[in-house]
């Protein structure tokens, strides 16, 4: 008796959640609407549903939607890099797995040229410790060829800080000192967003997060203009696109596992999501509007009523709007000659009206305001 008053239980909670959560997921008219800067409304479902992405196996691995730059195989290094030195008189080599920096072969770059971007590089200086503070396990990984998270043995070795493993070269030290003792791998998970200016006016400077080995030692630090040897760097333009550089500075450093994400794009780079410019968010809600006008056009009476109102506080459209009076005005009279099970329907559209009138997109004194008042009264359905 008691396991069967569970079950009851059970059943009837999954019965209230049902019906307290049902509408929220469905319906458009429940968040504040878009507005100048932002096409799309709070709780918009219009928006579109983030893209599956499988993660790997393993920590660390490349998940589904990444590019890979370098699995570990000869045919992955050649497929994918390149040398920048025409007048270099060695190679980089890959053996057991790794790829191998090699003293006097010069900077490696890859072929495929990419901006903002997550990053996965591992690294691993030589178990034989030779030399002292930039002597020492030396490299460097450059995104877009220009800005430096310094690759370096600091596990038990000073040097100036903004030089130190996991600095933004010559911009910002690391926060913290999470490396692994020389001849274990190092993993660094870099965000990196490029700097934007247009007009010589800086828009965003720019910003890298890196963690070492799961460690955030790099909390969207601004780039400063990307920092550099010696001289401070000033704000600058960066390309488009570049490519993911490797460092020869003279110490066999191995490398493995690298793949890189792209990221969406900044509203200030012509992303769509967030707050945007009012001529992009109008564009966009535009688009928006275009959409679901077409959606409307595969539906009937109250849910095709409800759609063209929804587009209608995308973007204002004559056509859609003389539709939508047409069928509001066919819907309150049908209900008005049979209202046997329409109740439902009524609070829906009458629902959906108050939102409209709430955030100012429908004049509180359009007649099918009043209407729909007169439908709930006249049939009971507002006790």
């Amino acid at each position: 008796m008691k396991s069967e008053t569970k079950i009851y239980r059970k059943i009837f909670i999954f019965l209230i959640t049902l019906l307290f959560t049902q509408p929220f997921c469905t319906a458009q008219f429940y968040g504040d609407p878009p507005d100048n800067t932002h096409p799309w409304a709070i709780h918009d479902n219009n928006r579109p549903q983030p893209p599956r992405v499988e993660p790997a196996e393993n920590p660390g691995g490349a998940p589904s939607d990444a590019i890979v730059l370098f699995d570990g195989s000869l045919e992955s290094f050649t497929k994918n890099w390149s040398h920048t030195n025409a007048k270099r008189k060695k190679d980089w080599k890959v053996e057991n797995g790794s790829l191998i920096s090699v003293g006097g072969a010069g900077t490696i770059a890859s072929k495929t040229e990419f901006s903002d971007c997550q990053l996965h590089i591992e690294w691993s200086a030589p178990s034989k410790i030779v030399g002292s503070g930039q002597g020492r396990g030396n490299s460097g990984v450059f995104l877009m060829g220009k800005t430096e998270v310094q690759v370096l043995d600091n596990f038990n070795n000073a040097t100036y800080p903004d030089g130190f493993a996991g600095s933004i070269y010559g911009v910002m030290p690391p926060m913290a000192n999470s490396l692994n003792a020389p001849g274990q791998w190092q993993s660094y998970d870099i965000i990196f967003r490029r700097p934007i200016l247009k007009d010589g006016k800086v828009m965003d400077e720019g910003s890298m997060t890196v963690l070492i080995n799961g460690v955030v030692v790099q909390d969207s630090t601004p780039l400063e203009g990307g920092g550099g040897h010696i001289a401070r760097s000033k704000s600058k333009a960066f390309p488009e696109k570049g490519p993911l550089s490797l460092q020869d500075h003279g110490n066999p450093v191995r490398f493995r596992n690298i793949w890189y994400r792209d990221l969406r794009k900044r509203p200030v780079d012509g992303g769509t999501d967030g707050k945007i410019s009012p001529e992009v968010a109008s564009k966009k809600r535009a688009e928006i509007a275009s959409k679901i006008r077409k959606d409307a056009l595969t539906k009937e009476g109250k849910d095709k009523l409800l759609r063209l109102m929804e587009s209608l506080y995308y973007q204002e459209n004559a056509e859609a709007h003389a539709e939508a009076e047409k069928l509001g005005a066919q819907f309150v009279n049908d209900v008005s000659e049979q209202p046997e099970g329409r109740k439902g329907d009524v609070m829906q559209l009458n629902n959906a009206v108050k939102f409209l009138v709430k955030h100012k997109l429908m004049p509180s004194n359009h007649p099918g305001v009043d209407a729909l008042k007169g439908l709930i009264e006249d049939n009971g359905w507002n006790k």
